[in-house]
């Protein structure tokens, strides 16, 4: 009788209930810990290098401390023009970005990195970004702000939930993975778990 190998303990860095929702549709066992960093960007620092680095930041402060663990880490910035637009906080900012985002195109970056602690640090991370083009309708004034009241989005890159109501405020989506958008490209990740040894289908 062969014994079966032990599993590394699957940790998700994140206390989104959206990427805990994302993540649950695997069928794996996990643990969901807040890394608590600061998600500033730098100066002068280019949209998609925030979020692979935040990404990456968030997987290896956990993954330090917790040895035979594969942790996941991931990041979104979007862009307007090549600006980031962060998270709005409350109504007020949610309207502006809203009013500036309608009728254009936005560029999300989703930035995943599976932190294997079972390898030295230099060779623990296998690290990606996802990019997704989204372009919003031409909404007025009124219905961007009755959205905001209803979903209050104020927590989300971008003033808008697209697996829930936002949807309606978007008119096209392109993105190789269609989870990227919603902060956890499973698409990526399964392919980053299998090179880690996860078997999804067993016999």
């Amino acid at each position: 009788m062969t014994d079966r190998p032990v599993l590394p303990h699957l940790i998700l860095a994140s206390s989104s209930p959206y990427r805990q929702e994302l993540l649950s549709r695997l069928r794996l066992s996990f643990e969901a810990v807040s890394p608590d960093i600061d998600e500033t960007p730098l100066a002068n620092e280019l949209p998609e290098h925030t979020a692979i680095r935040l990404a990456q930041q968030k997987a290896g402060k956990i993954g330090f401390d917790r040895p035979d663990s594969l942790v996941i880490g991931s990041d979104q910035v979007a862009t307007l023009d090549g600006i980031q637009i962060g998270k709005p906080g409350n109504h007020e900012n949610a309207l502006r970005q809203l009013q500036l985002m309608r009728g254009r195109e936005v560029i999300f970056h989703t930035a995943l990195c599976l932190w294997d602690s079972r390898r030295q640090p230099g060779e623990a991370a296998q690290v990606t970004n996802t990019q997704t083009f989204v372009r919003f309708r031409d909404l007025p004034d009124h219905e961007l702000d009755a959205y905001l009241r209803i979903e209050q989005p104020y927590d989300c890159a971008g003033s808008a939930k697209n697996e829930g109501l936002g949807i309606a405020l978007i008119e096209k989506i392109d993105s190789s993975d269609p989870t990227a958008l919603t902060g956890l490209p499973l698409i990526a990740l399964c392919s980053m778990l299998r090179r880690a040894g996860i078997a999804f289908f067993t016999g």
